[in-house]
C-alpha cells in the first residue's frame, strides 16, 4: 500500500489547521520533517495533493480524495484506540484534564474532591503542560477533557456549556481610573495593559472591546502568571483585565479596585470539550456535570 495512517493524518492536519507550520505543531513534528513527509507521499502517488498559494495550502482534486479517505479511516482508528484504552483502564479509570488558564487550577480542587468521592477508582491526571492549548492536546489524543472559555467549532470535538464569569479591569486604588463606574474602549488608549502571555487575537479584551473599536493601548506587556499580574497591578505599574473571582481576596482587602468593562460587562462562557470520536465514559460525564453544578468560581 502506498498510503498509510501517517500520511492520512498529515493531510487531514494540514487541511484542519490551514498551514504546514500549524499542522507540524499539532503532529509534534518539525516543519521540515512534515514538509519532507508531504513531498514523499506526493512522489509515491505521482501527483500533488496541495497547491501552494503563498502561505495557504489548497487541496487539489487528488488531495480531496485522499482527505475523504483520511476522514473515514482516522475516525475508525480513533474510535478503536478509544475503545481499547477504555477497555484497558476499565478497572481503575484515567481522566486526563487541562484548562486554558493557569488560574482555573485554583478552583478545580473543590470539584476534584467531590469527584473522587463519587469515583474513587478513577485517577485524574492534570496535564499542566497542555495548559493554554487544551484543544491542540485533545486533537493530538493526549488529553481526555479540556476546559475552555469559548465553545470550539472543530468537527472532531464535542462540547458542553459549564458557566460564565466576568472579566473586570483591575488596578491600584490610587489609579486615575479607579473611581470610574465603567470603562469603555477609549479609556484603555493611554494605559499600560498587563495581559496573560497569549496572542492579542486570543485576548477577550481585544476580541470583544478594543479591536472592534479600533483602540490600541499605549503599551501592552505579557505576563504568564496571575500572581505576577496582581502584584504588578498593586504596584501601580499598569492595569490588568482578570476574572473578578481571581482577585476577590485583594478586592475585599482594598489592595485592588475592579471596574466593569463596558455597560454589558466583559463575560467569558466556559465549556467542557472532549473528542467527538470517543463515547464519553461515565466518569467523564460525571466530571462535566460536577463542573457545571459548581458554577462560577467563588459563587
Amino acid at each position: 500500500m502506498t498510503l498509510d495512517v501517517r500520511h492520512l493524518r498529515l493531510v487531514a492536519a494540514v487541511v484542519d489547521t490551514g498551514s504546514v507550520t500549524a499542522a507540524a505543531r499539532v503532529l509534534h513534528l518539525s516543519q521540515p520533517a512534515l514538509s519532507h513527509q508531504l513531498r514523499d507521499v506526493e512522489e509515491r502517488l505521482g501527483t500533488e495533493l496541495f497547491q501552494r498559494e503563498g502561505r495557504r495550502m489548497v487541496l487539489t482534486g487528488p488531495g480531496q480524495r485522499v482527505l475523504e479517505a483520511a476522514r473515514k479511516v482516522m475516525a475508525e482508528v480513533e474510535a478503536a484506540e478509544a475503545d481499547v484504552a477504555r477497555l484497558a483502564h476499565t478497572s481503575q479509570g484515567i481522566l486526563r484534564l487541562a484548562t486554558e488558564c493557569y488560574t482555573a487550577y485554583h478552583w478545580l480542587p473543590s470539584v476534584l474532591r467531590r469527584f473522587s468521592t463519587r469515583h474513587p477508582q478513577v485517577e485524574v491526571r492534570i496535564a499542566v503542560e497542555a495548559t493554554r492549548r487544551p484543544v491542540e492536546a485533545l486533537l493530538a489524543g493526549t488529553l481526555d477533557l479540556g476546559i475552555v472559555s469559548a465553545p470550539t467549532r472543530h468537527r472532531r470535538l464535542a462540547h458542553a456549556p459549564l458557566f460564565e464569569d466576568e472579566l473586570v479591569a483591575v488596578m491600584a486604588p490610587e489609579h486615575p481610573l479607579a473611581s470610574r463606574g465603567i470603562l469603555q474602549a477609549a479609556d484603555f488608549a493611554r494605559e499600560h495593559v498587563l495581559l496573560y502571555s497569549i496572542p492579542l487575537t486570543e485576548s477577550t479584551l481585544f476580541q470583544q472591546v478594543l479591536t472592534p473599536a479600533g483602540v490600541s493601548p499605549a503599551r501592552v506587556s505579557h505576563v504568564e502568571l496571575t500572581e505576577a499580574l496582581v502584584e504588578l497591578t498593586k504596584a501601580g505599574l499598569g492595569i490588568a483585565v482578570l476574572a473578578r473571582w481571581a482577585v476577590a481576596p485583594e478586592l475585599s482587602r482594598g489592595t485592588l479596585v475592579a471596574v466593569r468593562v463596558t455597560r454589558k460587562g466583559l463575560r467569558r462562557h466556559w465549556h467542557a470539550v472532549w473528542p467527538r470520536a470517543v463515547r464519553p465514559t461515565p466518569h467523564l460525564t460525571s466530571f462535566v456535570e460536577l463542573l457545571a453544578k459548581a458554577g462560577p468560581p467563588g459563587r
